[in-house]
Formats: C-alpha cells, structure tokens, sequence
C-alpha cells in the first residue's frame, strides 16, 4: 500500500468535504429537533454520499471516456476547481454559499434535510466527486479503488461521528476556532490542487513530473 497516496487521499477529501466546516450548518439544518431524529438525519445523509461517491469512483472514468474527455484533462480541470474552492474557504465565500443552500434546502421545518441539501451538495459536493475520480485515476486499479473507497468511507465516518457531537464541538472551538481551521485547510487544499494540476500537465508533456 502507498502509504503516501494514503495520506493524500485522506487529505483531499478531508478538506474538501469539510467536516469541521459543516458541523455548525447540521446543527441549524435540526434546530429544534430530537437526539433520535438528528442520528437519523446524520445516518441518512452520510450514506447516501456514501453512495454517491462510491458510484463516481467507480464508473467516473467511463463516463468520462465516453464523453471523450482524457484523465489529465480531467486532472487539469479537477485541480482548478480545487484550487477554487481553496480560495472560497479562505476568504470565506464556501462557508457563505454553504449557508445559502442550507437555509434554501430547509424552507419547512418538517422538511427531511437529509438528502438535500446535507447529502447533495454539502457533502457529495462537486469538489468532492472530482477527487474521487481524480484519486481513482492517479492510482489506477482494483488496489487504488479500494484504497481510495476506504479513505473516502473514513472521512465519512469522520463526518457521521462529527454530525452527533456537533453541538459539542461547536461550542468548545468557537467562531474563532472554525475560521483558523478553514483557513489552515484551504491552504493545504490550495497546494494540493495545485498538484493536480502540474500531475496532468505533466502526463501532456507541458510540465516537468512531480
């Protein structure tokens, strides 16, 4: 196992889910509801991104070869929305947006916001389904799929668990807190995105290797 693809991974998409982020927008999204039905949303909402990942980590690249697009291409294209939503979370903007569709997507307070918009787009976001098929194609094969599947289902398990201790977390980090993590994440994700970028550029012949 390549201990450092591992590392990278877990990077990737521990930053680009987010899930310090979107702790304080779980608690405003079951405001008012019980212990036993928040579990359900936070149950419900992480499996279904599991789902939704794990589909796109395994039929990404044929979508995208029958679309006719190339994985460096998609490797270019991927790192560029990295990088912007690396600059999103350091200036603010992500968490922002992410509080526009929540308050969007949770209009009704008898509304199930489970699968919209806790799942889709908050969690299995478009950054987050470009990793996972930029990842599969960085390490290609049945070993790099499963590795990647098995950092993508820890990081949601991260989330799960930081769902059901929101209220808990929220309180003891702070606003302070959430925003110096933001930004030390967004930094890292910013570097990362960048190394995307060079890998694909790279597998055209533009850019030297890594």
């Amino acid at each position: 196992m390549d201990v450092q693809f591992v590392m990278t991974a877990f990077v990737t998409l521990f930053v680009v889910i987010d899930p310090l982020g979107m702790t304080p927008l779980f608690v405003a999204l079951t405001q008012g509801m019980t212990a036993e039905a928040r579990r359900n949303i936070a149950l419900r909402s992480c499996a279904v991104a599991l789902v939704v990942l794990t589909l796109f980590a395994v039929f990404g690249d044929k979508v995208l070869g029958y679309a006719g697009i190339s994985m460096p291409a998609f490797r270019v294209a991927g790192g560029i929305l990295l990088f912007l939503t690396a600059l999103d979370m350091l200036f603010e903007r992500r968490t922002k947006r992410r509080e526009d569709q929540a308050d969007k997507g949770h209009s009704d307070p008898d509304d199930d916001p489970s699968v919209f918009p806790l799942a889709i787009p908050l969690i299995a976001g478009p950054g987050a389904i470009a990793s996972m098929i930029l990842l599969t194609g960085q390490h290609p094969g049945i070993e790099g799929l499963f590795v990647t599947l098995g950092v993508m289902v820890s990081v949601i398990a991260l989330v799960f668990v930081l769902f059901l201790a929101s209220p808990l977390l929220e309180r003891a980090m702070g606003q302070t807190g959430t925003n110096v993590v933001t930004r030390i994440l967004g930094m890292l994700l910013a570097a990362l995105s960048v190394q995307f970028v060079m890998d694909g550029l790279a597998a055209f012949g533009i850019a030297g290797p890594s």
